[in-house]
């Protein structure tokens, strides 16, 4: 049910275990020393399985699990869907390369989303009901304060459903 938020010891230690695999290549704490990470450093990794499967995701600064600043980076093949969701917390997107298609509400409709072309910047409030695809390889990064978390609008939808069964 949540990316970086646990309801169980199992989901927690997967989830942590990818995290830790995600932090910054460089190994800097954003909060006390510069960070500089070049294109060509960057380290993607198969996203949490909090996700769909088919992402690839690297943290850039911070930690997303924890509490403060983070910044990471999702990188979603064309067509890759992420079903209705909300956060706990405010989530600020820029759209790196792409186009990010984020709608509205508790189902995909069409009529309740808007096209992000690379370059455009997008702040969503907690617990506002969303969803997102993409059409062609989009690279998204995102930035808030955490913990970072997910939470489906239909449980269905979440993929560590799957795994727990």
């Amino acid at each position: 049910m949540d990316v970086f938020r646990f309801g169980s010891l199992q989901r927690a230690s997967v989830v942590m275990l990818s995290i830790l695999a995600m932090r910054p290549a460089l190994g800097a704490d954003a909060a006390t020393e510069a960070v500089f990470i070049d294109p060509g450093q960057i380290k993607w990794q198969d996203a949490p399985s909090t996700l769909p499967k088919g992402a690839k995701a690297v943290v850039l600064s911070g930690d997303p699990g924890k509490d403060g600043p983070f910044v990471l980076r999702l990188k979603a093949p064309a067509g890759y869907k992420i079903p209705p969701h909300w956060h706990t917390g405010a989530e600020y997107l820029t759209i790196i390369s792409g186009a990010f298609y984020l709608g509205s509400g508790d189902k995909m409709d069409k009529a309740n989303e808007h096209a992000m072309k690379a370059g455009a910047f997008h702040y969503l409030p907690a617990r506002v009901h969303h969803y997102a695809y993409t059409k062609e390889a989009t690279v998204v990064q995102v930035h808030g304060n955490g913990p970072f978390d997910i939470n489906y609008v239909n449980s269905a939808d979440d993929p560590q459903k799957a795994v727990r069964q």
